[in-house]
């Protein structure tokens, strides 16, 4: 019988609330990068976790003021890339920047520049390669998210030779995404984006295989509710996801997705309802953070962990 998840518990908040902030882990350390605070400005404010005593500590302040970056862990790094700011005109400036923080030393490096700027995108790890797919439009600068197509290009990071190249585009245009690694694929879930229908929250995975840089889509595999701004991580067989926009509502639902037995098990609720959360995994436990509550503009602090 298959082991069932533990209900969810609370631990020591965060000093800033905020949304649309990347976080990775590193060893024992889930490490925060900038994102919106209240008013949604955007922060460059670094923090680090420590999940073995549950205590915070200020680390040093990544170079760019950004929220919708994504971040990453490999090779002792943490690559920050993407994301944006609203600019005094009321113009977003979607960002190319690339940064690489050191945990070991509490240092930044400035990375290859993405070809192009991705605002709320996905990101994966696959072999040698680091992928950063879809965002928002880089030319849906002054509109707001409503009247955005999405983005469907992708690119990825070779770490050998530390150099952007283009991918396949997602067959789906879209922003505020979410994507794992499971089973020598990348599986690209949900999102939202502005069509001919309105503007739509979707239920569509678009899976990537490296080995003929092309997308699948099975029918038969979408997630269980209308998603954006979710959370997700993979752990073993299972895919996670978590809350998210839903026809304009925020969840507090939760569900795993066995690759194996092609099933979707229903979760226990999260403490609150939130999307636009930073989500990452410290051995068999998932640590949800911050996000937007049920109201869709006010940042949380608090956070959330599953142990599965």
């Amino acid at each position: 019988m298959k082991k069932q998840p533990r209900l969810w518990a609370k631990k020591q908040p965060m000093a800033i609330a905020r949304s649309h902030c990347p976080i990775a882990s590193y060893k024992e350390k889930i490490y925060l990068f900038g994102g919106g605070g209240p008013d949604f400005k955007s922060l460059n404010s670094v923090t680090a976790y420590n999940a073995d005593n549950e205590t915070w500590e200020k680390c040093t302040k990544m170079p760019t003021l950004r929220s919708g970056a994504t971040a990453i862990t490999k090779n002792n790094k943490i690559y920050v890339m993407g994301g944006g700011f609203k600019q005094a005109d009321g113009n977003f400036k979607f960002l190319k920047t690339v940064e690489i923080y050191h945990p070991e030393s509490d240092t930044w490096e400035t990375g290859p520049d993405l070809l192009r700027p991705h605002d709320y995108p996905a990101t994966a790890i696959l072999g040698n390669y680091i992928y950063v797919l879809g965002g928002h439009h880089p030319d849906a600068t002054r509109g707001g998210p409503k009247t955005d197509p999405g983005f469907n290009f992708c690119e990825r990071l070779n770490l050998e030779t530390n150099t952007w190249e283009e991918i396949a585009p997602l067959p789906t245009a879209r922003f505020a995404l979410a994507a794992v690694t499971c089973d020598e694929k990348i599986h690209a879930m949900g999102g939202v984006a502005f069509t001919k229908e309105g503007f739509n929250n979707f239920t569509c995975i678009e899976t990537f295989d490296p080995t003929n840089n092309s997308w699948q889509t099975d029918p038969s595999l979408e997630l269980p509710w209308p998603a954006a701004g979710h959370g997700a991580a993979a752990l073993g067989d299972n895919i996670y996801v978590f809350g998210g926009y839903s026809n304009d509502n925020i969840g507090d639902h939760g569900a795993a997705y066995n690759i194996k037995t092609k099933v979707w098990q229903q979760l226990p609720p999260m403490p609150t309802p939130r999307a636009a959360m930073g989500v990452t995994t410290i051995d068999s436990t998932i640590y949800i953070m911050g996000g937007w509550a049920d109201d869709g503009r006010t940042p949380i602090s608090d956070i959330a962990v599953l142990e599965v």
